[in-house]
């Protein structure tokens, strides 16, 4: 039998008998009774299973953490995301997440994008890095958004192992929450940072102020909150970005999943490529 019917069924069964004791409809045999609620107690202990009004409402750990939140995914398939034309199944849905392998076939954009559009909104959602793929020369980021250089003005670098994905957020690359194994930390926006022309306040805005990242394979939380041209990013519970200001960005647009790297001619990964799992992942608009 299937077990979430035959839990449904064991609720079902209790709520009636302990109806009948309380009508007086069955003996009061108090260790007959006792021992029927407390069985009846323990199956409606029993989760995701809750009883409300009468009936049985599947609630996970994490929907009762988001009141007032839509979730962007339900855990079997991808509705309400556009797979990219040509994919053939490398954004797919295994064991209740979206899992990407970094391999997508088609020929144009490879990201995975939401249907629909957001301006302002708080973003809730887990992700991990699968593995890494191969050694990356990271750059040294200081907090003021800058790179490590030598006496002669050259970046210094050095090799780490690395993976690469991250939330593009209204639409657009350059609105990119980034995921990744560099000694600064996911969080961080890279093109505001690298951006030059933009002031330096900016791109120390966008710089992570501390790496909150789990070791690879370990699931991660993001909060991401976006007020007009304000990003605050939260890392699993610690805030990375607070109010960092994001110049001219849209003030609406989907959210990307982002696809980076992939397989080279020789059938290796190449190096910081987006072996990723995402799951539980809400929204809250706030306009």
């Amino acid at each position: 039998m299937n077990i979430r019917l035959k839990k449904s069924l064991l609720i079902l069964g209790a709520c009636a008998t302990l109806n009948l004791f309380s009508q007086g409809m069955l003996p009061a045999q108090n260790k007959v009774q006792n021992k029927v609620k407390q069985q009846a107690k323990e199956v409606l202990e029993v989760k995701p299973g809750s009883i409300t009004d009468g009936a049985i409402v599947e609630i996970s750990p994490e929907d009762e953490l988001h009141p007032g939140y839509t979730s962007l995914f339900n855990g079997e398939d991808l509705t309400g995301w556009k797979v990219p034309e040509g994919d053939n199944g490398h954004w797919k849905v295994e064991n209740g997440v979206i899992d990407y392998d970094a391999q997508s076939e088609a020929k144009g954009e490879k990201h995975l994008w939401s249907e629909k559009e957001y301006g302002d909104f708080i973003l809730s959602m887990e992700w991990r890095i699968k593995e890494t793929t191969g050694l990356y020369k990271v750059p040294i980021v200081l907090a003021d958004g800058s790179e490590l250089k030598d006496a002669n003005g050259k970046v210094i670098t050095v090799e780490l192992p690395n993976a690469d994905s991250g939330i593009y957020l209204r639409g657009t690359s350059k609105a990119q929450v980034n995921i990744w194994c560099w000694p600064i930390g996911s969080g961080e926006v890279y093109s505001y940072r690298r951006n030059q022309s933009v002031a330096p306040e900016v791109r120390a805005g966008v710089t992570p102020k501390v790496n909150a990242d789990n070791p690879v394979g370990e699931w991660n939380k993001f909060i991401i909150i976006m007020v007009k041209d304000r990003l605050t990013v939260i890392l699993n519970n610690k805030m990375v970005l607070e109010n960092a200001q994001l110049p001219d960005v849209p003030e609406k647009g989907p959210i990307a999943l982002q696809h980076h790297g992939g397989k080279t001619k020789d059938g290796t990964f190449s190096p910081a490529s987006s072996l990723m799992q995402f799951r539980n992942i809400y929204i809250k608009e706030l306009d």
